[in-house]
């Protein structure tokens, strides 16, 4: 099972959105991936949840946290800082986290984490490259 950090907006994405990003809430249900969160990107979870567009109640919030977060998320300490590598420095926490947990993904539509393409021994990918990556079943000829 790897680790695997998903950025915040591929988060709510998958957990608010129709559509293929579903898929992810599955994955990680199942056991087929294993998510991380740190403290600084659960925060930032809970504040984008908590923005007016989504029309969430407090009491919604906390029920998507406490059934779809936090029975399935790892959440890794922060040894070590990351800082001043990503373009937007608040992308930084991303990083930190992987690192951290010893991911080996961050899975992001972000174009400031996107353009780093690898960061240590972590790899950062668009949601449409890791589901096309997990769900791609080998074929075998004879």
């Amino acid at each position: 099972m790897s680790r695997v950090v998903l950025n915040t907006n591929v988060l709510v994405s998958a957990l608010l959105l129709k559509g293929r990003l579903n898929k992810l809430v599955d994955l990680w249900k199942t056991g087929i991936i294993h998510p991380v969160l740190s403290r600084e990107t659960f925060s930032e979870l809970i504040a984008v949840l908590s923005y007016p567009k989504f029309d969430l109640s407090d009491n919604e919030i906390k029920t998507i946290i406490e059934d779809e977060i936090l029975p399935f998320f790892m959440v890794t300490e922060m040894k070590e800082k990351v800082s001043g590598v990503c373009r937007d420095p608040d992308d930084d926490i991303f990083l930190t986290a992987a690192c951290n947990a010893q991911a080996s993904l961050i899975v992001t539509g972000d174009k400031d984490l996107l353009e780093l393409k690898n960061f240590k021994s972590v790899r950062i990918v668009t949601a449409r490259e890791y589901l096309d990556m997990i769900t791609t079943v080998p074929t075998f000829s004879r």
